[in-house]
């Protein structure tokens, strides 16, 4: 039964990570670089910039971020590998860096990111300038997890089929 237990949670690793990372990089093709938004865009809940943005709300996309930090952690804990990688000790010290960069990625999201947008959407009420300058650290915040995305792959890859560059 356990060996099902650990099947399950490197399914919902897999998948979560494909929602998680696949987000980040389909919003990086999709929005290159930063258009400011508008006063007009945000004052007018009709506006199609605004009805745009309330179709974004990234509800399933920031809880795919805590399924796969978690089941990556069940993973790690149930092979008994969890404080030896967290630790940086040993050959699982690169998947250490991979949990630690994911464990940024996830708090970037979790207390940069969504706070400043839901400002942005009208969730939380906000001064029209304020939701402007909010736009502007969701786009830059979203930035930073997509690029680190590259090494957090890179490492989780290594942790567990290059041991042998790092040792």
């Amino acid at each position: 039964m356990e060996m099902l237990l650990e099947v399950a949670a490197r399914w919902l690793h897999f998948l979560g990570a494909l929602v998680w990372v696949g987000h980040n990089y389909a919003t990086a093709v999709t929005r290159s670089r930063y258009v400011p938004l508008t006063a007009a865009d945000l004052s007018d809940p009709d506006s199609p910039r605004q009805r745009a943005l309330m179709q974004r709300e990234h509800g399933t996309f920031r809880y795919a971020s805590l399924l796969v930090l978690g089941s990556g952690l069940l993973i790690l804990w149930d092979r008994g590998w969890l404080v030896e990688a967290l630790s940086l000790q040993g050959s699982l010290a690169p998947l250490g860096v991979g949990i630690w960069l994911a464990v940024i990625m996830v708090g970037n999201l979790w207390f940069v990111l969504w706070p400043h947008q839901k400002r942005v959407l009208g969730f939380v009420r906000a001064p029209l300038d304020e939701r402007l300058r909010c736009s502007r650290v969701t786009f830059l915040s979203a930035r930073v997890n997509t690029m680190l995305s590259i090494p957090v792959l890179f490492f989780m890859g290594v942790g567990a089929h290059g041991v042998g560059l790092f040792s």
